[in-house]
C-alpha cells in the first residue's frame, strides 16, 4: 500500500505541474501540452489534483471534455478500486 500512496502522490504532483505549464504556455502563446496527455495523466491517477488545479487557475474550464471527463475518470477509478478491493477480500 505504501507504493500505491507514493505513486498517487507523485502522479498528482506531476498532473499539477503539467497543468500549470500548459496554462502558462497558453497565456504566452508557446508550445502546449496535448489534450491527450492531460487526459492520460488524469487516467493514470492524477485526476483529483488536475481537476482542482484547473478550477483554481481557470484552465480549460469551458471545455466539457475536461470539466466532465476528469470527474468521470475519477469516479471510474474509485469504482475500479472498490471492486478490486471488494473481490480481493472476498477471495481471502
Amino acid at each position: 500500500m505504501k507504493f500505491l500512496y507514493s505513486y498517487l502522490i507523485l502522479i498528482n504532483i506531476i498532473a499539477v505541474i503539467v497543468t500549470i505549464h500548459d496554462k502558462r504556455a497558453a497565456v504566452k502563446g508557446n508550445w502546449r501540452v496535448k489534450e491527450r496527455t492531460l487526459l492520460l495523466l488524469s487516467a493514470l491517477g492524477g485526476s483529483p489534483a488536475m481537476y482542482l488545479t484547473m478550477l483554481l487557475i481557470r484552465h480549460k474550464t469551458n471545455k466539457p471534455k475536461f470539466m466532465l471527463g476528469i470527474p468521470l475518470i475519477f469516479i471510474a477509478e474509485l469504482i475500479i478500486i472498490y471492486l478490486v478491493l471488494h473481490y480481493a477480500y472476498r477471495v481471502l
